[in-house]
């Protein structure tokens, strides 16, 4: 993925390369993490393949982190690592939880930048959820991955409406 920091292989409504690297811009500052993410969005069949090759298990997935190994002295410009991420799943969440797929990506695109930033959900008790948790609110994005597998989708429902709600009282104040 050198030379650009995003690359949509898979057209997403609502989301263009600017839009994402903005957005990667914006998460990556409020994770503290300085250096430069690269953003792969594709298929499936891709994710599973990468994660074939590189975990081992032979299945697609949401999201992928690559972190970069570091290398000796810090140079003016490094790179965190690189996140593939699945349209076609980010899709299938979209439309069960409500929200569009543009948000979906970004919600992926947090989760795999805590990753780079060295939080892991499965180790850290609870850290990284608090985290995401905080950032998703700051950034204006839905329930985020590490809260729906803790969530009853009668939770999720709830605050999706009351998020909603919000979300129509501040443009009508504005």
């Amino acid at each position: 993925m050198q030379g650009k920091l995003v690359i949509l292989r898979k057209k997403i409504t609502g989301l263009s390369p600017l839009t994402l690297e903005r957005f990667v811009l914006r998460a990556r500052r409020a994770v503290h993490l300085r250096d430069t993410v690269n953003v792969l969005v594709t298929n499936s069949q891709e994710l599973r393949s990468l994660n074939r090759h590189f975990r081992g298990q032979d299945k697609a997935t949401d999201v992928l982190s690559f972190p970069s190994p570091q290398l000796g002295l810090r140079q003016t410009k490094q790179i965190a690592g690189e996140l593939a991420v699945s349209a076609d799943i980010a899709r299938e969440n979209a439309g069960r939880i409500g929200h569009s797929v543009a948000e979906e990506i970004k919600i992926l695109v947090l989760h795999g930048i805590l990753h780079l930033a060295g939080f892991d959900h499965e180790q850290d008790n609870g850290k990284m959820a608090q985290k995401e948790t905080r950032l998703r609110q700051r950034l204006n994005l839905d329930v985020g991955l590490i809260e729906r597998t803790e969530t009853r989708p009668s939770q999720q429902l709830e605050r999706k409406s009351l998020r909603t709600h919000a979300s129509r009282a501040r443009r009508r104040t504005l």
